[in-house]
């Protein structure tokens, strides 16, 4: 069930803006090309949204609410998710380090534990949740149904991350042949494993 038009249209703006924002979650898709092209950034992309449904469907559960009552709570998944982002970065840093001659050798990231980087790294964000529990519900008409709403919102927010992974997967792949030559891509991924290290601090330091 949609919200009024009054309360949707604001949303759908709102959630555009919020979605286009760089997070670790693009910088995670830019290496994702970069190691195994559109097919493997495709299911990281999946990933991640399959992480915004998780938060979604707990919020509509009214789970995400202990992450805000409960400070251990919110500080456990906090700090996983911290160390995940931090993980992922230094793998990208060691793999920079490599010399040019060995990157055709490098193994490729299985697909299903591309799709695994992708729903980690987002389910154990404790950003989204804070986000789903404090800018949703100013979208939901109290007098009408509130679990469909919500729901509704979830999966419009999703949509709109799904059109904008697509475009900017694209994107990078256009200029795959610029950022894939050697030396360009090291300094790629060390700029995205940096940048996925600092996420990673930035979660683990941020208070609520």
């Amino acid at each position: 069930m949609l919200p009024p038009p009054e309360l949707l249209l604001p949303f759908l703006l709102a959630s555009v803006l919020i979605t286009v924002i760089p997070g670790a979650d693009m910088a995670l898709l830019t290496r994702q090309v970069l190691v195994g092209g559109t097919a493997l950034a495709f299911r990281t992309a999946f990933g991640s949204l399959s992480g915004l449904l998780v938060h979604g469907a707990a919020l509509a559960a009214g789970l995400s609410a202990l992450l805000l009552v409960s400070a251990t709570a919110y500080t456990i998944v906090k700090l996983a998710g911290a160390a995940y982002l931090i993980y992922l970065g230094i793998q990208t840093l060691r793999a920079s380090r490599r010399p040019p001659a060995d990157l055709p050798n490098l193994p490729t990231v299985l697909p299903r534990r591309a799709f695994l980087q992708g729903l980690v790294t987002t389910v154990l964000n404790p950003k989204p949740a804070v986000f789903f529990l404090t800018f949703m519900p100013q979208f939901v008409d109290r007098d009408r149904p509130v679990l469909a709403q919500t729901l509704t919102l979830t999966a419009i927010h999703v949509l709109i991350g799904l059109v904008w992974f697509a475009a900017y997967i694209r994107l990078v792949h256009g200029a795959r042949g610029v950022l894939t030559a050697p030396r360009v891509k090291a300094w790629l991924e060390r700029t995205t494993g940096v940048v996925l290290i600092a996420f990673g601090l930035r979660v683990a330091v941020e208070r609520r």
